[in-house]
């Protein structure tokens, strides 16, 4: 019996803690970042893996990377300016970059 209700909160810890993951990768996904972006590898932007890695230890980089996810910025990952995404809140842009930021 005891076991058995081991075996269930493994479960449920690690839904839960795999979840915030998935979901940041479908509104990724749904904003349609995954479309210049991936995970591991330089489409038109550069990877998440890499952006996470170049801003690891910069306090200001989450707020930096929102403002840039909604207005858009150009000449850090090379001559193709990355566009505005109009279709991104405030509160999603920081979701999203939290996420991005979190790629190891």
């Amino acid at each position: 019996m005891k076991f058995t209700h081991w075996a269930a909160l493994i479960v449920v810890a690690t839904v839960a803690l795999s979840a915030p993951a998935r979901a940041d990768q479908a509104l990724a996904t749904a904003k349609n970042c995954m479309a210049c972006h991936a995970l591991d590898k330089k489409i038109v932007g550069p990877a998440y893996k890499d952006v996470a890695k170049k801003y690891a230890g910069n306090a200001k980089a989450a707020e930096m990377l929102a403002t840039k996810v909604m207005k858009g910025g150009a000449g850090v990952w090379g001559p193709v300016p990355m566009p505005a995404n109009t279709q991104v809140t405030d509160a999603e842009a920081k979701k999203l970059v939290a996420w991005v930021l979190a790629q190891k």
